[in-house]
Formats: C-alpha cells, structure tokens, sequence
C-alpha cells in the first residue's frame, strides 16, 4: 500500500496532529540507471529521478500535498495559483480531492495542452491572463494578499517541505548523496527544495557528503544567469518559462552554499535531450526536464568531468503533459504501405 509523502515523512515535515493526512500517490518515485547517456558524458554512475511518476505526472504533487493539508488544517476553502501548467494540473487535483475550490491563473497562449487539459478535467476555475507567467504571479499574490484564499505557488512555504522529500529518497535509494545533482530552473523553487532537503539528510547523518546543485535554465529565460529580469521569456520548455523566479535569491544560495552552477541551456541542446532521453533511454519527458540533461551533455562536452562519484539528473515531468512538442520530432522511420503480407514482407526484408 502507498503510503505517500505525508505519511511516510511527516516527523521531517511541518504536520501536526491537526493535519490531514491523505495521498493520490505522490512520492517514492524511481531512481532509474542511465543506460546510454553515462557513456555519452563519461560518467560511471548516472541516474534518472522520475518526478514524471508522480500522480499528475510532475514534481509539483510533493509539495502540493502538503500545502493543501496545511490549508484544510487551517480552515481554508479556496486555493489559488498562477501557472504554465504543472501546478495547476497539480493544484486542481488535489483541490478536487479534498473538496476545495481551485482557481488558476494561466497566462494565455503560453500553456501546454495537455497540462491545461488536466486542470480542466479535475474541475478546477481557470482565469486566463493576457501576459505572461509573471503578470499571472503578480496578480495571484495580490489577490492572496487581500483576500481569505490559500496561495498554494513554490512562495507557500509548505510547498517546499514537500519538494525536499525528493532529496531524501535520492539519499535512501542510493545509500548517499550523489555527487552532482542536475535540475531544471525556472521559478527555481524545485533546486531550492531540493538543497533544503539534502542540508536536513546531512545535518540528520543520512548521508556524509553533499552534492553540487547543478540548475539550469531556459536561454530565452535565463534571469538568473543574466543577472535581471527577462521581460518577454521564450522558450519551448513552457514549464521553465519564467522571466522572474520567485526564489531567485534561495536557489542562488543553493548555488554558492554547494559549490554548483547556474547555467543556461538553448531551445536546441534541450530538443538534442528531450529526443535522446526518448530513444536511447526510454524516458519520455516534458522538454522543461530535458533541461537538466542538456545542461549534463553541455558541461561534459565543455570538459568536466564527472567520474569521479554519482551524477543525478532530475525528470520533473511527463512528455505526455506536452503533446504539441512531441508531434514536432521528425519520426526515426514511418512509411505507408498497403495491407498485403507480401508487400510487408519485402518491406521487412523477410521475402
């Protein structure tokens, strides 16, 4: 039976006797080893964090579990989020679930369908903004500000604590930490969770090293690689698509307190990724999550090395949430042919 991040962490987590406890699934995802691109980068032992697993298919349910407890701890009836689409998919499931009504505002035109489309089913009111992911963030604070609704983005603090659980299933499954954790940034409230939680497993003696936070954003939204605000972000990995991360100055301590980078990567080195984690590993990601691999293939081609101890490269979401994306590859082999064995036959080379 499941138990879920609540349950199963809840000593390391801000749960009372008061909160609820409930799970759709979310947590203990798999740890999978790199079948092909640890060769590519020159890397001994890489792993594979498969967020995707999660029950609306992202990382978002970890800390989204928690924040939604600690809303119906506290009394609270309406959460609300702005989003380009994992956290309303996640928001509007677990609101669904606890009987709370969820209001989201997505930025129009810039939301994969499928992730829309989840929002959708679960039922949830969806108020579409005409600008980007950071006008929708600026307007849902405001309205969390003034009004008696939870805010339920990365800014809830508990919507963190639940994001550190990953960090500590890393630790567990691999009997420490790995020496390199690679993660997409773009509100950068995942690398920030992440740091959190492999500073607790340390200070709890889990583990007796640390890794070095490896993020990685967007070029066409790259802040905090640039040093300022991206008014117009662009990018094809719509779920990292932020001009202004709210945890900025967090993941940027996360950086520099573990010795780590954080980089850019173009729309190009992240579809070379989101293709080749497809055919070479069998993992179908959003293009968001092929960041962190793009950034992995970038560095090794640069020089580094990474052979040296375990290399983890986090999957935060499905390719399913992305349809749109997946249609534009090029397929490796699809012709038409009629429906006669001997055609197929001489087509398979077996005549």
């Amino acid at each position: 039976m499941i138990t879920g991040v609540l349950e199963r962490y809840k000593d390391y987590l801000p749960v009372t006797d008061k909160t609820p406890i409930f799970t759709l699934g979310e947590g203990d995802t798999p740890l999978v080893k790199s079948a092909s691109v640890a060769r590519e980068v020159g890397c001994d032992e890489l792993y594979f964090k498969l967020e995707s697993c999660n029950p609306t298919g992202s990382f978002k349910d970890r800390g989204m579990v928690v924040a939604v407890a600690k809303a119906l701890e506290e009394g609270g009836d309406t959460i609300v989020c702005a989003s380009t689409g994992n956290t309303s998919a996640s928001a509007a499931a677990y609101g669904a679930r606890c009987g709370l009504s969820t209001i989201i505002f997505v930025p129009k035109d810039y939301v994969a369908r499928g992730k829309l489309a989840q929002a959708i089913t679960y039922g949830a009111r969806i108020m579409l903004i005409d600008g980007g992911f950071d006008d929708a963030l600026r307007l849902v604070r405001e309205i969390a500000d003034k009004h008696p609704v939870v805010l339920v983005n990365s800014l809830n603090p508990y919507r963190l604590q639940g994001q550190k659980t990953a960090a500590f299933e890393i630790v567990q499954d691999l009997g420490g930490a790995p020496a390199h954790l690679f993660i997409p940034v773009g509100n950068a409230g995942n690398i920030t969770a992440y740091w959190m939680g492999f500073q607790e497993a340390h200070r709890m003696e889990w583990t007796g090293a640390m890794p070095r936070m490896m993020g990685f954003e967007a070029s066409g939204a790259a802040a905090i690689v640039k040093g300022r605000p991206i008014e117009s972000p662009d990018t094809i990995a719509s779920a990292i698509r932020v001009g202004n991360p709210a945890s900025w100055k967090k993941a940027v301590r996360a950086r520099d307190e573990s010795g780590g980078v954080i980089d850019a990567v173009t729309d190009d080195e992240i579809m070379e990724a989101y293709t080749m984690m497809a055919r070479q590993e069998g993992i179908f990601c959003e293009p968001a999550s092929a960041a962190s691999v793009a950034g992995l293939l970038k560095l090794a081609r640069g020089g580094m090395r990474l052979n040296d101890g375990k290399v983890v490269c986090v999957i935060t979401g499905s390719g399913l949430k992305d349809p749109d994306t997946a249609v534009t590859v090029e397929p490796a082999f699809m012709e038409e042919y009629p429906a006669d064995i001997d055609a197929i036959e001489d087509a398979m080379g077996l005549a």
